[in-house]
């Protein structure tokens, strides 16, 4: 093991302790990296939706208590034993697939995103909302010079989720609707923009100021998810966790064309009538990621540069972002950032 001298003994982690609760302030122990691990000191960690659904009690298997946060920029503080490429000093970043067996007939089939045994980050294993972490060597993202800044952070899940669900859409898709004009989807527009593709956002009705953004980073046409596109869909991505925009997508996707469901949780679907899913229609669900999603993501903004537009928040105040977010208040991405005065 690499042992770096003036590392603290303790740290601050925002701890959920019970489903449904605020996180708290705490002071613990500085965790030691096993084999095969790093020591990562957090520089910025986004704050996903998908905690939300953590510290809500709708994803209800976490480990408690829990730091939460999987959306991780940070620079390599220790090295466990069994680590090969990585060394001290590097920056990193840290998704929400944690761990996965190696063994299982999915990472056998080069399905590790459906790995019977995998580790989540910030909700299986500790998480980001934290001075410090330790995480696998091996799921770590070495990043591009461009993108090891805060603003980074969001890449690491809304990113790579969004682009996921994007590659799911048929090759030859041109008409791409996205609901839900949040984190992801305004990383995914400015991607499938520079591919020559046409983009339709679809917002909360009445959402004025999010469909002005949506317009401003390059959709053809925004409105309302209530609403019909000028054209028909020949894809829709799906991110905000309302079932009932399913039947709505269907509605507005044309013949052979995909819906794509890209949370991690949704409310109950409704009922609706087969002619909306008849003339070969497809609806499919995006589950986790694999590394190599992660791999040809980072490669892909080499060429196409990407900007999140990102609101910051001291660690102290994840609360303060996660109820902001919970009630729609950000534009873009929350990300906490640990190099300011907590």
């Amino acid at each position: 093991m690499t042992k770096p001298t003036g590392l603290p003994q303790t740290m601050r982690a925002m701890i959920l302790e019970k489903a449904g609760q605020p996180l708290t302030l705490k002071e613990i122990p500085l965790p030691v990296p096993a084999a095969g691990q790093v020591l990562v000191q957090v520089l910025a960690c986004g704050v996903c939706r998908t905690d939300l659904h953590i510290i809500d009690g709708e994803l209800n298997h976490p480990k408690l208590p829990l730091v939460p946060g999987h959306e991780i920029v940070g620079r390599v503080a220790e090295i466990g034993q069994q680590v090969g490429e990585l060394k001290i000093g590097d920056i990193v970043g840290i998704p929400w697939l944690a761990y996965t067996c190696g063994q299982c007939h999915y990472c056998q089939s080069g399905k590790e995103n459906l790995c019977e045994n995998a580790e989540f980050t910030g909700y299986t294993v500790n998480g980001g909302y934290a001075e410090y972490m330790v995480a696998y060597a091996a799921y770590c993202f070495r990043l591009p010079p461009d993108y090891t800044g805060p603003g980074a952070a969001p890449l690491l899940c809304a990113g790579l989720i969004g682009f996921r669900s994007y590659r799911m859409a048929d090759a030859d898709a041109k008409n791409i609707g996205l609901y839900g004009f949040g984190a992801a989807a305004h990383i995914l527009i400015q991607v499938a923009v520079a591919q020559g593709k046409k983009l339709f956002a679809f917002t909360r009705p009445g959402d004025t100021k999010g469909q002005a953004f949506a317009i401003k980073l390059g959709a053809a046409w925004a409105g309302g998810s209530d609403e019909s596109p000028p054209e028909k869909l020949d894809t829709a991505i799906i991110f905000a966790p309302a079932g009932e925009l399913i039947p709505l997508a269907l509605k507005a996707t044309d013949k052979g064309g995909r819906v794509i469901c890209g949370g991690i949780h949704m409310s109950a679907i409704p009922s609706f009538s087969y002619d909306l899913l008849w003339e070969e229609r497809m609806i499919r669900s995006v589950a986790n990621l694999t590394r190599q999603d992660g791999h040809d993501f980072f490669a892909l903004l080499q060429h196409i540069p990407v900007h999140t537009q990102t609101r910051f928040f001291k660690l102290a105040e994840a609360n303060e972002a996660l109820d902001q977010l919970r009630n729609s208040k950000i534009k873009g991405a929350a990300v906490l950032v640990m190099d300011k005065k907590n």
